[in-house]
């Protein structure tokens, strides 16, 4: 056979890519199978999928991957639109994935319950939730401009209360704008001056009510400085943005109701306090009236004089025995006086004066002189006893260059109290030292 007749690797495999691009029924495949070799990855994704017989590769790119609302995982089963054909350097077929869903359960139902299981499992749902002012002064209400949810806030508000101030943030509340579209309008509501925020739409299906199903959407509402109230859709449906936000109301009137109290009940309120308080006040002052009635009729003010009746007799009493101890005393004095005028004649009475004078100077240098002996013999004794103390004492003896070994705090006096490798204190004349026992030796 001639050489010509032979085709290279290269020849045989654009071959066969153009056989599989040039097939109709390659063109477009509906196949179901299993994920597998998934991982995820930042741009194409790579994976197979497989049923019970059979493999096949799969590839899809970037644009047709951010399409899809739920996240593929090993193992899933899908259902999935494409085309067939062959990658050249590894000669093997493909399919190249345009559209996936989960084979059985709808891709929005799946991607929802991912949302919620991944915001659950970070606690999103059990954070404490903000709680909603009794007052609000200005309200800021998130929803379509034209839709029938800001009418029923509107006449739902003015009924109940109508001095508090809502404020409009209009927003796309359905199709691909609309989660960038809520989330802005949560920021913006977020660098503002607002009591409470409500955040909804009406009703629809769940693709209509998807924004707010978006994690994006999710984490702006669990970011709001202050209470958030949604109400999103009729009450049977239930949404992550219901989930995450501070109280859901069931329908948009439901949400203004929750938002602002009624100002008829309020001010019927205020009435009944201010009756109330009345009256508390005049009981005050009535009971004060009969306290100051009492007071008036008490003896301190019928008859104030008998207040002070005892403290006079006391006065009395006392003035008199004060009286009675001077005169005693007087009369004492006066009569060592009339004893001593005439018991000694005033010059002998001079001269014992004068020998009692000598007798106490003598006596006192006496005494002068036999303390200070006393001390100087006691400063002797001192001194010879503070220099025998000084002779026995650990720290003369260790200026000699002696040490007091000590182990655990405790001074060694034997051998026996030591072990080799054990660890000792040496206190020597300005130090301490630690040793280590390297070898014991027995001296008789």
């Amino acid at each position: 056979m001639e050489k010509q007749q032979y085709l290279s690797i290269s020849a045989l495999t654009n071959y066969l890519k153009r056989k599989f691009d040039a097939d109709p029924y390659l063109e477009k495949v509906f196949l179901t199978g299993e994920i597998s070799n998934w991982r995820l990855r930042p741009t194409h994704q790579y994976f197979s999928l497989k049923d019970d017989n059979a493999k096949i590769n799969a590839t899809m790119f970037q644009g047709n991957f951010k399409k899809i609302k739920f996240q593929p995982e090993e193992g899933m089963k899908v259902l999935v639109t494409g085309r067939i054909s062959l990658y050249g350097p590894s000669g093997s077929y493909q399919i190249i994935v345009d559209s996936m869903q989960p084979d059985g359960v709808g891709a929005l139902y799946q991607a929802y319950e991912q949302l919620k299981k991944k915001l659950q499992s970070e606690g999103l749902f059990d954070r404490p939730k903000r709680s909603l002012q009794r007052f609000p002064k200005r309200i800021a209400v998130i929803t379509s401009p034209s839709g029938a949810v800001i009418r029923d806030i509107i006449t739902t508000t003015q009924r109940r209360y109508p001095i508090a101030q809502l404020v409009l943030y209009p927003a796309v509340v359905q199709g691909d704008n609309a989660v960038t579209s809520l989330v802005t309008c949560l920021q913006q509501v977020a660098q503002g001056d607002y009591d409470a925020v409500i955040i909804g739409r009406g009703g629809g299906s769940i693709e209509d009510l998807w924004p707010f199903n978006e994690e994006a959407v999710a984490r702006a509402i669990v970011a709001m400085p202050m209470p958030v109230v949604s109400s999103v859709g009729h009450e049977t449906d239930t949404t992550i943005a219901d989930l995450v936000a501070d109280v859901r109301a069931a329908t948009p009137t439901a949400a203004a109701e929750l938002v602002t109290p009624r100002l008829d009940e309020e001010l019927i309120n205020l009435q009944q306090l201010e009756n109330r308080l009345q009256t508390a006040m005049l009981n005050r002052v009535k009971f004060a009236k009969q306290q100051v009635a009492r007071q008036m009729q008490s003896v301190v003010f019928s008859n104030p004089q008998r207040l002070y009746d005892g403290y006079m007799q006391r006065a009395d009493l006392a003035a008199e025995r004060l009286t009675n101890a001077m005169q005693q005393r007087v009369t004492s004095a006066n009569n060592r006086y009339q004893l001593a005028a005439r018991g000694l004649p005033l010059l002998q009475y001079r001269q014992q004066v004068l020998q009692l004078e000598k007798h106490i100077n003598v006596t006192q240098r006496q005494l002068m002189q036999a303390t200070s002996q006393i001390v100087k013999d006691k400063q002797q004794q001192v001194a010879k006893q503070m220099q025998a103390l000084d002779l026995v004492s650990p720290l003369n003896i260790l200026s000699r260059g002696y040490a007091l070994a000590t182990k655990d705090n405790q001074v060694i006096k034997s051998i026996s109290n030591i072990n080799v490798d054990d660890e000792i204190t040496l206190r020597i004349n300005d130090g301490i030292l630690s040793a280590k026992v390297t070898d014991i030796r027995k001296e008789s």
